[in-house]
C-alpha cells in the first residue's frame, strides 16, 4: 500500500519509511509522482498545518497522504517560535542563523524551559483522517553543542540525558523525540485502521 509523505526532506522520508514498513506501507514523496506543490501553512497550530498539507497532497495524488508539522516552543518566548519555527527571523536565515537568533532572544533569561511538538496527520482519498501528536520536554542550552541533527537540535538540551539533541545518536533521539513519539502513536492508529 502506497502513502505519499508531504515533504521534500529525505531524512523525514527515511524515518517514516523505517517505522511504517513493518505495516506493509510503502512511503513515497510527492516528487516521485511528479507533484510539486507548496502548501501555505496558515494554521494556528501544528495539527492544523499538518492537516492542511496532508489534505492538499491527498487531493493531488489521489493516494493516502501523511504530513507532519513540528516546532520548538520556548516558555520565556511565550511559546515562540512555535508554528513559525522554520520561518523564525524571516526568509534569509538558515538553521544556524535561527539558532543564533533564538539564543540572542534568550539572553538574560533564567527560565530556559522549552518543548518540541510534532503533529502528524493522515488523509485518505475516502475522507477518513488520522492524527497523532508527540512532545519532548527540555531546556534551551546557553550555547550550541554537538554535531548531529538539524534545526534547533544543537541548543535543545534534555536534562535527564545531559545532552542536546545534536549530541544523541539517531536511535537515542528517535526514542525520546517529539517526532519519534508522534510516529509511534500514529503507527498504532494506522495499524488499527488498516485492520478494519
Amino acid at each position: 500500500m502506497k502513502f505519499v509523505l508531504a515533504t521534500h526532506n529525505p531524512g523525514k522520508l527515511q524515518e517514516m519509511s523505517s517505522i511504517l514498513s513493518s505495516l506493509g506501507v510503502e512511503v513515497i514523496s510527492p516528487g516521485d509522482l511528479g507533484i510539486d506543490i507548496e502548501v501555505e501553512e496558515t494554521g494556528s497550530t501544528f495539527a492544523e498545518n499538518a492537516m492542511l498539507k496532508a489534505e492538499a497532497i491527498c487531493e493531488a495524488a489521489k493516494l493516502p497522504a501523511i504530513a507532519d508539522d513540528s516546532g520548538l516552543c520556548v516558555d520565556a518566548l511565550n511559546g515562540g517560535p512555535g508554528v513559525y519555527s522554520a520561518r523564525y527571523g524571516g526568509e534569509g536565515l538558515d538553521d544556524r542563523g535561527r539558532t543564533a537568533l533564538l539564543l540572542e532572544n534568550m539572553r538574560g533569561q533564567t527560565t530556559r524551559a522549552a518543548h518540541f511538538t510534532c503533529a502528524i496527520a493522515c488523509v485518505f482519498p475516502n475522507g477518513d483522517t488520522l492524527s497523532a501528536e508527540g512532545r519532548c520536554d527540555g531546556t534551551i542550552a546557553f550555547a550550541p553543542m554537538g554535531e548531529g541533527g538539524f534545526g534547533y537540535d544543537p541548543v535543545f538540551f534534555v536534562p535527564e540525558l545531559a545532552k542536546t539533541f545534536s549530541q544523541l545518536m539517531a536511535e537515542e533521539k528517535n526514542e525520546i523525540s517529539h517526532r519519534g513519539r508522534a510516529l509511534r502513536l500514529f503507527a498504532q492508529q494506522l495499524e488499527t485502521y488498516l485492520k478494519k
